[in-house]
């Protein structure tokens, strides 16, 4: 069993947007990003997309659900700043369906952490993790024993 993790790729500057920040979109760089992760990630066994409702994470995997003929389910427990025990609890929920979430920086790197820590996660990766990378989490049982990190396509 897998989770795909994948953080939203490269949205405009958040100092540059007025707006709502839920409402910033990718780069014309990240929607490059979003379309060459239909080729990386459309090989795994993927049986539903999830998304952070912002903007910027929707625009993400929309490409890549498009791609597996698949909706994309935006969860507010994928979101910028929310507590980190909303994003475990759809993790280990959804474990054994081989879901796609996509996420913030802030949200990807926290869940990481709490699996490392509750079930003895273990990490093959870098230290920093960068917009559009993905990271392939195994299961076994109830708990997560690898996490593979993919970089971000090119």
């Amino acid at each position: 069993m897998a989770v795909l993790l994948v953080r939203h790729a490269k949205a405009g500057s958040r100092k540059d947007w007025s707006g709502d920040d839920r409402l910033r979109p990718l780069s014309k760089a990240g929607h490059r990003q979003a379309e060459a992760l239909v080729p990386l990630l459309v090989g795994y066994p993927i049986t539903r997309v999830l998304a952070s409702p912002f903007v910027r994470c929707v625009q993400t995997v929309e490409p890549l659900a498009v791609k597996l003929g698949l909706d994309v389910d935006a969860r507010p427990e994928l979101a910028e700043a929310v507590d980190i025990d909303e994003p475990l609890r759809l993790v280990r929920e959804l474990a054994a369906t081989s879901p796609l979430l996509c996420s913030h920086g802030d949200v990807i790197p926290a869940l990481l952490d709490a699996l490392v820590e509750q079930d003895g996660l273990r990490l093959h990766g870098p230290d920093r993790w960068a917009k559009s990378s993905t990271w392939v989490l195994e299961a076994s049982g109830d708990r997560f024993v690898t996490g593979q990190y993919l970089p971000p396509p090119d």
